[in-house]
């Protein structure tokens, strides 16, 4: 953990970066948070009736994170169609998810760091909670606004 008032050391290995974060801290934060949710009353359920590997997941998610954070390349698959594909998981989880993701953040990085991931974090957590309520819709049924 670092302190949460220092800068991150630069990521001289990925010059494209969004914001200063090393690949072990995304690694360490993404450790940290799925130790959490597997704790957590209302995500622990659910994530638990899908991932069968932890350690597996938590590598493929830190390589989605390093791909939308330091641009490496490193992930492929489609998240949205895994979150729609599974009927429990629901639009009202992506705000706990979201909550408890900027906890760890705050924990686990410098302040500048955490506020940059968590940015992302709420693009990307948005654009899953509007993708799974639009795509679960009737076609003929009007738009359901939140």
């Amino acid at each position: 953990m670092t302190s949460p008032d220092l800068p991150s050391p630069p990521a001289q290995d990925a010059p494209l970066r969004r914001f200063d974060i090393s690949g072990a801290e995304i690694d360490e934060v993404v450790r940290v948070f799925y130790g959490k949710i597997r704790q957590h009353p209302v995500l622990g359920p659910v994530f638990g009736a899908h991932v069968t590997d932890w350690p597996e997941h938590e590598e493929k998610i830190a390589r989605f994170w390093r791909n939308a954070i330091l641009r490496e390349k490193c992930y492929n698959g489609n998240p949205m169609r895994v979150h729609v594909s599974r009927p429990d998981i629901k639009a009202e989880h992506f705000p706990l998810w979201l909550d408890l993701f900027h906890s760890v953040l705050k924990a686990e990085l410098p302040t500048q760091t955490a506020q940059s991931w968590g940015a992302l974090a709420d693009r990307i957590g948005e654009g899953f909670r509007t993708g799974v309520t639009a795509m679960r819709q009737p076609k003929d049924a009007p738009p359901k606004l939140f």
